[in-house]
């Protein structure tokens, strides 16, 4: 088996033996390790610190991180040897009860799309960032325990260079300015899935509006590259999804699940879109450059009430495993079409 998998067996096993009440995340993104040294390569590396607390039967377990280096492992406050590292896992071995672990970790920006995704627009040099962790890549930005089933609330904090903004799960906090850098830390989600937690980051344009719930008027930003803003079409897109929050909230018998709800045109995207929670991501060929067809519209239209569908079908309530995919996705399909 190749080593970064994990199998549906593997994953039923560790399911039985430990629940997860929570992470801690902080990533670095200035260049900069977690003792504020300089990387060797800060175009290419970042920071990654979690913190992660979960409840155990005493049966060996694993946490899951791919990563260039993992420098400090600490469970219950005593230190493990870094070495353990191997083949995309750390072994764990604790008695039953509660536990916490922290595992300190030089991760790899990816250019593929997976994991944290670093882009430099060549229009004017811009620098964007964003995560892509379904199915299994929020192991490329943090150390957790991936798999649907074992959902936890996260805490992000985030150190940006003080130009930047940064969104995740949680509504947008007052970022701390420190030196030339920003500190953003954001409060912690629901309980929800690791491959729906999101960080995107960067020198982006963010239009800042609201969207009608059930539960109240909620944060609604439009985020898309500085060199595509001419192209934002936010009316029609703001018209679907407001027509979305109506039809779903009425259909699924229950308000909108999260704090807020952003989308976030983003570059060198390699699917349609992702339903991370709260935080919506989107290929940015969707804002047209040029005069486009009532089915190109209607395409658009589709993937953003597709996206919000999930919010509860997917988001609220999540598959086991992988093999159930094919189900949440053609729900969410489903029910985009029938109510474009």
């Amino acid at each position: 088996m190749n080593p970064v998998n994990i199998t549906r067996d593997e994953a039923r096993t560790r399911s039985a033996a430990l629940s997860v009440e929570s992470y801690r995340i902080s990533l670095d993104l200035t260049g900069h390790d977690a003792d504020g040294r300089a990387l060797a390569d800060p175009d290419e590396t970042f920071s990654s610190v979690s913190t992660v607390r979960f409840a155990s039967d005493g049966s060996d377990t694993w946490i899951d991180i791919i990563a260039d280096d993992v420098t400090r492992i600490e469970l219950d406050g005593s230190p493990l040897d870094p070495q353990l590292f191997a083949d995309c896992r750390i072994p764990l071995s604790a008695p039953a009860g509660s536990h916490d672990l922290s595992v300190t970790a030089i991760c790899r920006y990816s250019h593929t799309g997976e994991g944290l995704h670093r882009f430099v627009d060549p229009a004017d040099g811009r620098v964007y960032l964003y995560s892509q962790f379904e199915s299994a890549d929020a192991r490329r930005a943090y150390a957790c325990f991936e798999q649907p089933d074992l959902k936890a609330s996260f805490e992000f904090t985030v150190r940006a260079p003080r130009e930047w903004i940064v969104v995740s799960n949680s509504p947008e906090p007052a970022p701390a300015a420190q030196g030339g850098t920003s500190i953003w830390h954001f409060e912690p989600t629901p309980r929800i899935s690791t491959y729906i937690t999101a960080i995107i980051a960067g020198e982006y344009h963010v239009e800042r509006g609201t969207v009608a719930s059930a539960k109240g008027v909620l944060g609604a930003s439009l985020v898309c590259r500085q060199s595509v803003v001419p192209h934002l079409d936010s009316a029609r897109i703001r018209s679907t999804t407001q027509a979305g929050f109506g039809v779903y909230e009425q259909a699924f018998g229950r308000p909108y699940p999260f704090a807020k709800y952003d989308q976030l045109f983003v570059p060198e995207y390699n699917a349609g879109a992702m339903e991370n929670a709260g935080a919506v991501t989107i290929r940015d060929e969707y804002l047209f450059r040029s005069q486009v067809t009532s089915a190109d519209l209607e395409q658009r239209d589709n993937t953003i009430l597709h996206e919000l569908a999930h919010m509860w079908f997917g988001d609220l309530v999540t598959m086991r495993w992988w093999d159930d995919l094919w189900l949440n996705e053609s729900f969410a399909e489903w029910l985009s079409l029938i109510h474009i």
